[in-house]
C-alpha cells in the first residue's frame, strides 16, 4: 500500500460501519434500487443510486422526492426493501480481511461498536447472518439517533454507549457520508473506498485512505503490544 502516516494513538475502541465496509452488501443495495425503479418504469439514471450509498432511509427519501412524487417513493421503498429482503435472507458476503481485523481487537480486548445507516431489525439480522454480531460490544442504527450520516449523531452514540471519548476512538468507513459523520464525532477516521471513491473535497478533510481492511489492520500493529 501507499505509504499511510501511522495512526496517533492506540484507540480506546473501534467503531466500524457496516454495509460496504464489513458487508459487501452496496452492489446488492444498488441492484435492488436500480431494478425496483426499472419494474416501475420510474426514470433514473443508473449513476444516481451511488448517490445513496452510505446514507439512512430518511435521507434517501429526500433525494428520491427531488425528482418523483411521495406515492411513487413509497412505492418505490416498498419494492427495493422486499427485493433486498429477498437477496440477503442467506447472508452476504463479507469484505477482505474484516474477520482478521476484529479477531485482532478481540485479542487485545479493544472495545468494538458498529455505527450502521441502516435501520433496526434489519441491521442485527444482518450482522448475525454474516457471522459478525458476536464480536461486538453495541450496535448502533439510524434508528436510534434523530439525524444518520452524515451528521456524526451514530458516532457520538456509539462512543457514548462504549463509555469512550469520541477523539479517543478510531472509525472506519467506506462512505462519503461515513467519513464525514466520524470526523464531524472528532475521531481519528480510516476510510476503506467501495463503491465510492473520494474526491479532492472528502480528501481534504485529512483522513487516512486504505486499500483495504488488511491495511487498516497493518496500521494498528505497530501500536499494540506483544504478547
Amino acid at each position: 500500500m501507499t505509504a499511510i502516516a501511522a495512526l496517533p494513538f492506540l484507540p480506546d475502541a473501534v467503531i466500524f460501519d457496516m454495509d460496504g465496509l464489513m458487508i459487501d452488501s452496496e452492489r446488492v443495495s444498488i441492484a435492488c434500487w436500480s431494478a425496483a425503479a426499472r419494474e416501475l418504469q420510474l426514470p433514473f439514471a443508473e449513476d444516481f443510486w451511488l448517490g445513496m450509498v452510505g446514507r439512512g432511509d430518511r435521507d434517501c427519501e429526500r433525494l428520491l422526492l427531488e425528482h418523483i412524487p411521495a406515492g411513487q417513493v413509497a412505492a418505490l421503498f416498498a419494492r427495493c426493501h422486499a427485493l433486498y429482503e429477498a437477496r440477503t435472507q442467506a447472508g452476504l458476503p463479507l469484505r477482505p480481511g474484516i474477520v482478521d481485523i476484529l479477531q485482532l481487537l478481540q485479542a487485545h480486548d479493544i472495545p468494538r461498536a458498529v455505527a450502521t445507516s441502516t435501520r433496526q431489525p434489519r441491521a442485527s439480522r444482518k450482522l448475525h447472518a454474516a457471522g459478525l454480531l458476536p464480536f461486538f460490544e453495541v450496535v448502533v442504527t439510524s434508528s436510534d439517533v434523530a439525524h444518520p450520516k452524515p451528521a456524526p449523531d451514530i458516532y457520538l452514540l456509539a462512543a457514548q454507549k462504549l463509555g469512550k471519548a469520541p477523539a479517543r476512538c478510531l472509525a472506519l468507513e467506506d462512505s462519503p457520508a461515513g467519513i464525514r459523520a466520524a470526523v464531524g464525532a472528532g475521531m481519528t477516521a480510516i476510510q476503506v473506498p467501495d463503491l465510492v471513491r473520494p474526491d479532492d473535497a472528502l480528501r481534504a478533510l485529512g483522513h487516512r485512505i486504505v486499500d483495504s481492511l488488511l491495511d487498516a489492520r497493518t496500521l494498528l500493529l505497530p501500536l499494540l503490544p506483544t504478547r
